[in-house]
């Protein structure tokens, strides 16, 4: 029997979304930021992987942004979507995705939050997704723009939350079979 509040993301209904964490864009970053965003989003693909949630990866304009950080856990399945538009829903290929997939919540992380992050937020809860932007795995240039964004994000009733917080929702319960494992990621 399904007993879950609504409000919780579920390891049965959600899509992993990394937005453009390439190589140029997070040398843009804070230096004291760059290190940790990678990090954090490693563990949400090491546990999505895990527990079989589907992950999509995009990558803004690779050609002048280069393509994803060689240290993210990509798996060689993994979907990547080459974008211009700076929500993802904007590209065919990122909605398509979705589609197929089937499912309703949307964890988004990435960067820039007051930009990319911010404009897919919004579009997708426009859409009818459930969206999770986690606040520890995504990054602006300038804090005061993510502040800002994740202002704007609340406001619009989207779900702030945490990489912890998304690991053991999926879990559910330390009875799950992944439990021990991903119980590891948390540090």
């Amino acid at each position: 029997m399904e007993r879950r509040a609504s409000l919780l993301v579920n390891e049965k209904d959600s899509v992993f979304v990394v937005i453009d964490v390439q190589e140029k864009l997070l040398s843009a970053m804070p230096s004291n930021v760059q290190g940790r965003i990678v990090e954090q989003i490693n563990k949400l693909l090491k546990a999505s992987n895990s527990l079989s949630i589907p992950v999509v990866i995009t990558e803004q304009y690779p050609a002048g942004l280069g393509h994803s950080s060689s240290d993210l856990f990509i798996l060689d399945d993994t979907v990547i979507i080459e974008k211009t538009s700076f929500s993802c829903v904007q590209e065919d290929d990122f909605c398509k995705q979705l589609e197929r997939f089937e499912r309703k919540q949307i964890i988004l992380t990435g960067m820039e939050s007051h930009i990319c992050i911010l404009q897919t937020a919004f579009d997708l809860q426009t859409q009818g997704y459930q969206v999770y932007v986690v606040e520890d795995a995504i990054s602006s240039r300038s804090k005061a723009n993510q502040y800002n964004a994740l202002q704007r994000l609340r406001n619009a009733g989207i779900v702030v939350t945490n990489v912890d917080s998304v690991i053991f929702e999926w879990l559910g319960d330390a009875k799950h079979p992944e439990f021990k494992t991903l119980a590891k990621l948390i540090v």
